[in-house]
């Protein structure tokens, strides 16, 4: 596992990384559920999307284990 990605000589931990990319996953979710109206079948809203960046950001964290 890599805890730190060396981007041009600056040292950021890996976890900051892939929370970023799972953010804006998250993001363009939200904005395709907003689209085709599919808030309408979720119960709370504000924990549905908390839920999903958190699969998200485990899915991600898997597929760069797979991936390295």
């Amino acid at each position: 596992m890599r805890y730190v990605i060396d981007i041009y000589g600056v040292f950021v931990p890996a976890l900051l990384l892939w929370i970023v990319v799972a953010y804006v996953l998250s993001a363009l979710l939200r904005r395709l559920m907003q689209r085709f109206d599919l808030y309408r079948l979720v119960w709370h809203r504000a924990l549905f999307d908390f839920s999903v960046f958190v699969c998200l950001l485990g899915g991600v964290v898997y597929l760069s284990e797979y991936l390295s």
